[in-house]
């Protein structure tokens, strides 16, 4: 197996003040959506200009924040929330999930793209592709943290997680999500929106393979100890939330590319 590696989760400590490596993240999460969103404007026919970029990132940001913690809560722990609703506001201690997030930036993405006067899907083809590096960040994140770990293994690349209720071998499910949400999902959704594509095939494609990635990331990862499977013993509530991404997602492309072609 290999060693985990500890990595103290604080990355700076100035007295009281301690800066976080998975707050760094998202930092990067959105400073890489906004720097590739200003390369992103600058092509011809781009639905938005250069300076609507940081307003898009600050839109998006409340999504992904309100969204991740509400969804979270009420997708994964929605007992304890209702044991004390005061947690949902707590969000120093800790909880965020992807699928909360992604409902929150679609509203938020709707809010802004009737501010500025376009479509909803013009806004969401332009975001999908500057959305996965910030999904690879926030997975090296739980890397970093020892969370969302794997399942117990016997693969030469296991890890043992210090967090972890046992001594077990495990995957280190935290780097699939990684190579599959960040590094493939932003190579795949980069290249496919360089060329013009018919509208509303992008938000397709990305909510198609985001739901195929997770689903297959999943059956390596332990399942949340407040919930575990849901059903047959495999069946999780990532993979739950992931599988209307999924069918949404390609219907979005066959009706994307029919309507353009007639």
């Amino acid at each position: 197996m290999l060693r985990y590696p500890q990595i103290d989760p604080v990355a700076i400590s100035i007295g009281p003040l301690k800066i976080h490596w998975y707050g760094l993240t998202y930092l990067v999460g959105f400073l890489s959506a906004w720097f590739l969103g200003r390369l992103r404007a600058r092509k011809p026919g781009s639905p938005l200009n250069e300076e609507q970029i940081g307003d898009l990132i600050f839109y998006a940001a409340l999504g992904v924040i309100l969204g991740g913690r509400f969804g979270y809560v009420v997708f994964y722990n929605f007992e304890l929330f209702l044991a004390d609703p005061l947690w949902l506001f707590r969000i120093w201690e800790g909880g965020m999930a992807f699928h909360g997030g992604l409902l929150g930036v679609l509203i938020a993405m709707a809010w802004f793209a009737r501010r500025i006067g376009r479509s909803f899907f013009q806004v969401t083809d332009f975001v999908a592709p500057l959305v996965p590096i910030g999904l690879g960040a926030g997975r090296i994140g739980n890397f970093i943290n020892g969370e969302l770990w794997g399942k117990p293994t016997d693969v030469a690349w296991g890890m043992v997680f210090p967090k972890a209720p046992d001594a077990l071998v495990r995957h280190p499910s935290q780097l699939y999500q990684f190579a599959m949400e960040g590094v493939l999902l932003f190579a795949v959704l980069w290249w496919f929106s360089a060329r013009p594509r018919p509208r509303m095939a992008v938000s397709g494609l990305f909510l198609a393979l985001y739901g195929v990635f997770r689903i297959v990331a999943e059956f390596f990862r332990q399942p949340d100890a407040q919930l575990g499977y849901l059903a047959f013993e495999w069946v999780t509530m990532g993979q739950v939330l992931s599988l209307p991404m999924v069918l949404a997602g390609a219907a979005m492309m066959v009706w994307a590319y029919r309507r353009s072609a007639a």
